[in-house]
């Protein structure tokens, strides 16, 4: 992953305040958080900030928990450089630490007696970073894109006239491939289980039923996974403990709140 296109577009045909303002001379600055949060996103502006010449020392790792205060990086270089990549850095540590903060929320929910993982409710252009963040927090990225497993959702079940010949349809890829579907119902996860999907996504089902829709599968196939999804939020992911293997939150990437950060030229 590269984040250098980002600083480009935002600097467009050239930064006019810092070229006006600036003087040409070396310089160095520090970013701080503003508030408690879990760190992601330095390796990405450590790339960034090298691709126009500018050093950083990280101060903390992806990952870390940082107090309100922390400093988190120094940076030195051309100053004006260091000036017109300010918004561009702050933003990706902003996005990605906040995303890192709710994911670690929500595994500490949990205990980590269940999975929790993202969706693909990204940021187009910015999704890769999103899911990274997860990662970094402990969370599982899902599919990273169309391509990493199928997924048969309710429209390409409408599609093709239900869940049977949907099952029946991927057949035809090859066995290294995973197969999930979404399920509303009991009926509908069953059969999908007898017909050897590997993971069931019990869609907006809640805590009850997708409880016993995991019995229902197990009973099938031990190694079958349910994954909850639709509706699960922070605060009611707990109730899936013990009732689904996997439960995956769009609100990780889609409503995380950005955690504040600052850039202070020395």
């Amino acid at each position: 992953m590269r984040a250098d296109g980002f600083l480009k577009a935002d600097i467009g045909r050239g930064d006019i305040t810092t070229e006006l303002t600036v003087p040409d001379t070396d310089g160095s600055a520090y970013i701080t958080c503003e508030q408690d949060t879990v760190i992601a996103g330095i390796s990405v502006i450590d790339d960034l900030l090298d691709s126009v010449g500018i050093s950083m020392t990280a101060l903390v790792k992806d990952g870390d928990r940082a107090r309100a205060g922390t400093r988190v990086a120094s940076i030195s270089g051309p100053l004006p450089a260091i000036i017109s990549s300010e918004r561009t850095v702050l933003n990706i540590l902003m996005r990605m630490s906040g995303i890192a903060t709710l994911t670690a929320e929500a595994i500490e929910r949990v205990g980590g007696r269940i999975t929790v993982a993202a969706t693909r409710k990204t940021t187009p252009g910015f999704g890769d970073f999103e899911k990274e963040a997860v990662r970094i927090a402990g969370g599982d990225t899902h599919r990273m894109a169309l391509d990493s497993m199928i997924m048969i959702k309710d429209n390409h079940i409408k599609a093709c006239g239900g869940v049977r010949p949907a099952m029946e349809k991927v057949r035809k890829a090859s066995f290294s491939v995973k197969v999930e579907i979404e399920v509303e119902n009991m009926e509908d996860a069953v059969l999908a289980a007898e017909m050897g999907a590997d993971i069931i996504m019990a869609d907006n089902c809640g805590p009850q039923l997708t409880g016993e829709i995991r019995d229902a599968v197990k009973r099938i196939n031990d190694r079958t996974l349910v994954e909850a999804s639709g509706g699960v939020t922070v605060d009611t992911i707990a109730d899936y403990v013990g009732k689904a293997d996997i439960v995956s939150l769009g609100s990780l990437t889609h409503s995380a709140k950005a955690s504040m950060f600052s850039m202070d030229v020395n």
